[in-house]
Order: C-alpha cells, then structure tokens, then sequence
C-alpha cells in the first residue's frame, strides 16, 4: 500500500488515565447499501404469552445449591427479567463489556489501544469493524421482524440487568467494574446487536482487521471530523488471515438412541468445551412458564432466558464447534477504466464499490476525546477487505487488479433466538428438526438431540453460504481458485460473475444429517463420521471435510462408543459419567506399551540429538513407568507423556498409516526409530529445563488460578485433573493465553515454545476447556442428570460462587446433581425472591 503524505494528526500517544466522557460511536452513510430485509415474523406458539399484562413484570427466581438460579413467571416478558436480574448478579461485568464492544464504543472508554500506549489501534479497529458491518443497524432493523416472544424475552431481559444495576449498592457488586461509566442501562436493541456480534464470532467478527485497512491507496485509515489525515503507531502489517476460531471453542457430543440405552430411553453427554474467562462463559439455569415451557441447562453470555444446551421433559440437546465455513470470499476484478480503483466488473459490466462513512469518539485523556472518522467501502458481495501479502486492493500475484470482499452468511442473522426457543419447547425429535427447517439459528454449531423415545438426531445448524451446484462445480476446476483458497485456508470465489453470489444459507435439507436409533456423536471433526456405520457425503464442501483423517480426541470418543456400556454393551448414565471425566487419552492407550519397550531397549544408552547433543531419557523413561495412563490428579509421568505427545503431534511417527476406508483405527502402531527417542529426549528437556520433575504428579503441575479484580494473579492453584488434544483426551483443558473478547483485566503466564507449560506458572496453568458439561437421561419420572460448571455460576470474586465448583472439582474430577423436578428445586432451595418491576415498553 503507497505511504500518503498529507497533514496529519497523531494518535500514537495517546494514552487514557482516567474515566473519560464522550459521545456514542455513531454511523454516517453516503451511498449506504439498500437496508437489508428479513423474513416475516414467525408464528407464535399458542396460549403463550409473550408481553407481561399492563407492563407489570413478576417473576419468582429460586437459587439451589451452587448458586443455580429457577426463574418461573406467567409470561415470556417477565421470565427474561427474572434471568436478566439473576445473571446480572453473577456476571455484570461480562455482558457490560460486550455491550460496549458491539455498539462500537470501545475507544470511547478506554481509549485508541488495547494496551495502552502500546499503539496496537485494537481498539479503533474493533469499533470500526463492527459499524462497517453494520450489526447496530441490522439490530435496529431486525427486532420488529423476530417473534414477540424473542422480543418479550429481550424487553425483560434488559429491565431486569437494569434493575440489578440500578438496586444494587456498589459495594455489592463485581469490584471489577462496579461503578465504571461503561456499567449503564441497556435496551432490548443492545442485547439484539450483542447478538449480532456474537452470531459473527466464527466469521466476521475476525476481520475487523482487514476491515479497517480496505481503502484505496490514496487514502488515509481514518481522518479528523475536518478530513486531515491522522496517522496511527498501528502497524497494517500485523494484520494477517484471521483465525476463524481464536479460542479453539471445541466440544464433544453424543446422543444415545435406545438400541445402545440400558433403558431403551435417550441419553446425552453435553461437553462444550470453551474459555473460562471472558465472552463464551456459559451460565447455568432454569425456566418455566407453568404449562408451557420448563427448561434447565446452560447458556452463553446474554442469552435472554433461553437455554442453548440442555433439556426439557422430553428432549435433550448439546452443539459442537462445527468444520462448516460461515463465510466466503469474494475476488473482485477491478474495472481497468477506473484508476480509483473504486469500480469492479460484475457479468461484464462496472459496478461502482458504494460506501458508508462512521464516526467514534475516541479518549484522549481522563477528560478529553476526540472524534474520528473513517470510510467503509462495500460491494454487492460484502464489504471489502486488504489482508497484506495475502489478499491485496491492488495487484495481485497474477498481475491482475484485483480486491477481495466479505461475504457472511450471519450477517445478520435474526434466527438465534427463535431457533433456540423452538429447541426449548420441541416435545420430541420431530419437533427439534423443524426448527431447523423453520431457522438457521445455531450459527456455528453441529447439533445433536435425543427424545425420551430414544430417537438420536445430529445436523450440522451451521449458517453457510448457499453457493449454488453450478458455481461449485466450476470453482472445484478452476486450478487459480483452488490454489488461491489452499494457500488462504479461507474459501475463495470469484467475484466478477453473479453465478456466485450466495442465494441466502443452505436450506436444511442440503444440510449433513442424520437420524438413529444407536447414537449420533461429534468431537469437532466434521460431519462425516457422525456414526461411522452410516456416513454422511454428498454436500457442500463449504461445510467441511468428507474421508479426512481424524482427531485423536474423536478417535477417543469412537472408541469408547465401540466399547459400549456396562450393561450388555449398552450405556447406563454412570458410564455416560465414567466415560465423560474419566480422563482418558488416546494417544497413551495406542503408544505407551510400545514407547516403553523403545525405552527399555534403548536403556542408559544417550540419545544422539539432531544437533550431535545427546541426552540421557532415563528420566523420562522412568516417569512413564509410573504413569497409569490417564490424566488424574495423582498420575505421576502424566506431563511427561503429554510432551511427548507434543513434540509426537509435531512429526506422528506411526508405522500403519491413514487409511479412509478405516478412519477409526487408522493411522495406528507407534514407528520405533530414532526419532520417536528424540522426541522423548526433547519433551524430558522442556520439563526439566523449567525447573519441573518429569514424574510429578499432574495435580501437582496442573492447576487453575484466578485473577484478582485488577488482574494480577490470586496466588491460589488449584489442582486440576483432566486431559489435553494433544494426547487425546476426551475430557481435556488447556492455557488459552490469547484475547478473550472482552478488556476484563486477567493475568497471564508465558507459555513454552511448542508446549501449553509454562516455566514461570510452575505447570500447566487452565484457563479453557470442559465447562458446562453433563450426562443425562430420561425416565419413568423425567429426565436426570450429572453436570457440573467447572467454573463456577459467578465471576464476581465477591459471590459465594465465584469458585465453589471448581473447588468441587479441583478436589476429585466429579459432577453433582442437577435439578430438574419442581420438588427437587423447592428441596435445595437456599435462596428464594419475588421480583417485580416496570416494563421498558
């Protein structure tokens, strides 16, 4: 990109020192793109009620054991105030920080930089990208065109987060933000573009990078309101090709049919496996609506009273991260007649890029702000994004003129809350799949369901591009667009012929599925193999992979359902239990044997290193002779195999390799050779060099820590047992060291090169991974159920659960009883309150 020399104002350091007033990010268009049009309505379940009778918002909120909130109310209104109060009490600070982030008002509070003074713009960056994207308006415009009932369940919602805010003393509150001017009264439209955002985290939401640098070359960024230039410390070389999934969200999930239930009746494991801190915490409670809806699982932040895993008297259900792309890009071929740059070529003609202008506020200081502007540039495709030295405005390796834009097929997406309303209130396997037909609203899930019947259900729900057979066809033949996506890793179409132009999402018939009686599972990897006796092909390479080797950790999942339970090979939901934290691993069950008989011929005989070192693995030898094979707290050797394992993940070393034709037992027999011993030398190594014992127990070098509010460290590690992918496991935990989405203070520890140790945590420090798992099923007497929320329901450290689970956990791996029976409920009840309020309509 040309450097532009023109007066300009500098931003780079700025740097913020206090608490700051300023105006709203706000929006300016000229030749804005038409507003976007939804589809009408939908139909509302009868005889429930949506809007509380005369404004009068009541609600009864009971708190069980752990501090899991029951929300009962008439209407649908008054229930989402009781769970907007309750969550509020647990979570302020979370949902404050993500309203201000997706209204584009990060720099308004907390100045141009992430780190401040540090120059990054992250912050500039976030606030523009998400008004090119325009998830405000699309809020704005959507919330008439979703269901009263999603609209009710928003309205109270927002009423009942206000009245915790408004009612609550300071002192009581998160001491994390208590009191910050960020912390204000939100409305039904911050929570729908709250949900806009979030619907965009597997896509879009990445690329406010990219975003941010789309201008033509002659252009400055951003400008003063009085168009100078002002030039920025930020680096546009730092922006790279997005990661798509930069918490590395995972999970697993199995639906379990009654061929395969000891009690001929359907049963689920929940396993979700997210970050511990910040955006993507889930929240445990319940909802009813006497005759009309009763529901208990977990949700993700801000999600208006509406369950995303759990089950009701009939139906369970869990999603996994899905292999599905939630978006394309577009390789515009720029109009040679225009030397803007600002024209591309659609079906032969020039279609001039159109633009929208945007405004933030941005802190300069505890009392002074300043206002900037930038210019966003979109095509018919999406808007218009520059990653350098990958996808140019300009020209390209081929010598062409080129620029690429955006396509997301969540943007917007109205469907969330509606679709996981029908999963709610569905009374068997047929009603949850109709709300795949009528909805496209689990954005980046695979979805899997079982009924009481034992009817096992699994669809991949992800929101994809509908690129139609012919465009397909031709873009599978075309060796530039193959080599462009492969050396992207992003799905790349061109964009000069409408013939690719995405008609909507894929409808869910064109969607994986698949409907047994056995069971249906997922481990991250894709559709495929859903159960290996029928799988599943002939779709949309958009949606991933077919004959692709797997994950060790789905490997382990297979395996244990080719196992079978303990009785007659069918599951009791004690196995189901067993089989979810019994930290197993695969790679341990599939190498230890060998890897022990190398280390014994090898002896005290040095291992001769690549660089001619040589290095004596008695140590790590023996540390494996002790390890018991699983990931328990008391396992000694553990650590040593898990980095084995990393450096084994680095360059496998198997003597039979992959076979498709025998995805679940292949690649498989550990090679015995130099290398494999060089890699043991190296793992002993890494441990040793920091100061740690290769035999140490893992609960002695894995644990959590807490942040305090001002986020240095707690100084209380507990012990943590459980596995990792790199080894396989099932059950598995690692250090997520990366951004969190939110600017929620946290501490961190150096992590290793090539290893999730860290030297200077002393181990292995967790910070993501299982989180509101459970094993359940249904019965005679309704469905029961085993759970646990490994991080417990509050991250108020102020609250009695800030860290009661964990501690739970952190003693042995262990899940407790959920509630779900009103009796239940009332017998564990520790706290009980009526609330009421005003409606904000």
């Amino acid at each position: 990109m040309k450097k532009n020399n023109f007066k300009r104002t500098s931003l780079a350091a700025l740097v913020l020192t206090g608490s700051i007033f300023a105006v709203t990010g706000c929006g300016g268009s000229d030749d804005a793109p038409p507003p976007t049009t939804g589809t009408p309505p939908p139909t509302e379940p009868t005889g429930l009620v949506a809007f509380a009778p005369s404004g009068n918002l009541d609600a009864d909120v009971t708190w069980t054991d752990y501090g899991v909130p029951y929300v009962k109310a008439d209407n649908m209104e008054s229930l989402g105030f009781g769970v907007g109060f309750a969550f509020a009490q647990d979570n302020l600070c979370i949902l404050a920080d993500q309203i201000v982030k997706f209204n584009s008002q990060r720099a308004r509070f907390f100045g141009p930089d992430a780190v401040p003074g540090s120059g990054d713009s992250e912050n500039l960056l976030t606030d523009f990208g998400f008004l090119t994207l325009g998830i405000r308006a699309n809020a704005e415009a959507g919330f008439s065109q979703i269901s009263e009932h999603a609209q009710a369940l928003m309205t109270g919602y927002a009423a009942g987060y206000n009245k915790y805010i408004n009612e609550t003393a300071l002192a009581d509150m998160d001491p994390t933000c208590a009191g910050q001017p960020w912390v204000r009264d939100i409305t039904p439209i911050d929570l729908m573009t709250y949900a806009q955002g979030v619907a965009l985290l597997p896509g879009a939401a990445n690329f406010t990078g990219p975003l941010f640098l789309a201008v033509p070359s002659n252009q400055s960024f951003v400008t003063s309101v009085d168009g100078q230039p002002v030039s920025l410390a930020f680096d546009p070389e730092t922006v790279g090709i997005p990661d798509t999934n930069p918490t590395e969200a995972g999970s697993n999930g199995w639906a379990i049919g009654s061929e395969l239930s000891a009690s001929e009746k359907g049963m689920l494991i929940a396993n979700p496996h997210f970050p511990h801190t910040g955006n993507q915490r889930f929240w445990q409670f319940g909802i009813e609506v006497p005759g009309h809806l009763k529901v208990v699982g977990g949700s993700l932040s801000g999600m208006p009273g509406i369950i995303n895993i759990g089950f009701n008297e009939n139906v369970a259900w869990t999603h996994t991260f899905s292999t599905a792309s939630r978006f394309t890009i577009h390789r515009l071929t720029l109009d040679p007649n225009d030397a803007s740059g600002t024209s591309y070529m659609l079906d032969g003609e020039s279609v001039p890029m159109t633009t929208q202008t945007h405004e933030i506020q941005v802190a300069t200081g505890a009392e002074s702000s300043m206002t900037l502007r930038k210019t966003s540039y979109y095509s018919e495709f999406g808007p218009v994004i520059v990653i350098p030295n990958a996808l140019p405005w300009g020209t390209d390796q081929t010598g062409q003129a080129v620029a690429y834009a955006l396509h997301d097929a969540n943007l917007p997406n109205y469907d969330l809350f509606d679709h996981w309303l029908g999963m709610n209130m569905a009374s068997s396997i047929e009603e949850y799949k109709q709300t795949f037909v009528d909805y496209t609203g689990t954005v980046f899930n695979n979805a899997m369901a079982v009924d009481k019947n034992g009817q096992a259900f699994f669809t991949d729900g992800s929101s994809v591009p509908n690129i139609v057979p012919e465009a397909l066809a031709a873009w599978g033949a075309n060796p530039l667009y193959q080599a462009l996506t492969q050396q992207a890793g992003l799905f790349i179409f061109p964009g000069d012929d409408s013939l690719y132009m995405p008609q909507g999402t894929v409808p869910f018939e064109q969607a994986p599925q698949l409907e047994r009686t056995d069971f249906v599972q997922n481990s991250n990897d894709s559709f495929w193999l859903t159960n290996p006796a029928a799988p599943i092909s002939g779709v949309s390479p958009l949606w991933g992979p077919v004959g692709n080797q797997q994950s060790l950790r789905s490997r382990m999942g297979q395996k244990m359902l080719t196992e079978g339970g303990s009785v007659d090979g069918r599951f009791t939901r004690e196995d189901l239990v067993d089989r979810l934290i019994g930290n197993r691993n695969f790679l341990g069950e599939a190498v230890l044997a060998d890897l022990m008989a190398q280390c014994e011929a090898q002896g005290a005989t040095p291992v001769t290193m690549p660089d001619g070192s040589t290095v004596d693995i008695t140590p790590a030898c023996n540390a494996l002779g002790l390890w018991d094979g699983r990931m328990n707290l008391d396992s000694q050797g553990a650590m040593m195999f898990r980095e084995f394992a990393f450096e084994f993940n680095r360059n496998p070393q198997w003597q039979v390799p992959y076979d498709a034709s025998q995805p679940t037992t292949t690649p498989n027999t550990l090679a015995a050779n130099a290398t494999v011993l060089q890699q043991l030398a190296t793992a002993q190594q890494r441990i040793t060099n920091a100061g740690l014992d290769p035999a140490a127990s893992l609960g002695s070098v894995q644990f959590v820590e807490r942040s305090l509010p001002d986020g240095t460290p707690s100084g209380q590690k507990l012990p943590w047992g459980g596995a990792h992918n790199v080894e396989g496991g099932f059950n598995v935990f690692r250090s997520n060291m990366g951004n969190d989405g939110t600017v929620l203070p946290r501490h961190r520890y150096p992590l290793l090169p090539g290893s999730d140790l860290s030297a200077a945590a002393g181990g292995y420090h967790i910070t993501y991974g299982s989180s509101w798992m459970f094993a359940m099923e249904f019965t005679e007497d309704g469905p029961v159920a085993d759970g646990l929320l490994t991080y417990s329901q509050s991250s108020n450290i102020g609250s009695d659960h800030y860290i009661d689970q964990t501690l739970l956990y952190s003693s042995e791996p262990q899940l407790r009883t959920l509630h779900f029976n009103n009796s239940d409920i009332e017998a564990n009840a520790v706290t009980t309150l009526n609330l009421t309020g005003d409606s904000l309509n």
